[in-house]
């Protein structure tokens, strides 16, 4: 089973970033410069994405392509460094790394969003 995504809503009743706890979440810690990735589940289409991170840590991630440390000339690169929360979909895969030397964590929460598909 998957938890759908639904903002719950603030005393003044905005919505707000409350999220049920998902039933997907994946997780690890990264060593210094070893990828490490994982694929969305295929039980629903649409997903979303949150991520979390050890304060402080430097953590890339591509949802296109292996996740890369980006060099010190600018370029156009696939990595976003820290993104908060990115649209997925089943079967796609999610890329991280990292330069960081302390092994920092990640967790993913993976939540369904509309169209559910079924």
């Amino acid at each position: 089973m998957s938890t759908k995504f639904n903002m719950v809503r603030d005393v003044a009743g905005y919505n707000g970033f409350g999220i049920m706890q998902p039933d997907d979440i994946e997780g690890c810690y990264l060593a210094a410069n070893a990828e490490q990735h994982f694929t969305v589940p295929n039980n629903y289409p649409n997903w979303i994405a949150v991520f979390s991170y050890t304060p402080g840590a430097n953590i890339f991630v591509s949802t296109s392509t292996t996740a890369a440390v980006p060099s010190s000339t600018m370029g156009a690169i696939h990595s976003e460094l820290n993104p908060s929360a990115r649209f997925v979909t089943s079967g796609q895969t999610v890329s991280m790394i990292t330069p960081d030397s302390d092994s920092p964590y990640v967790t993913v929460s993976l939540l369904i969003v509309p169209p559910f598909g079924n």
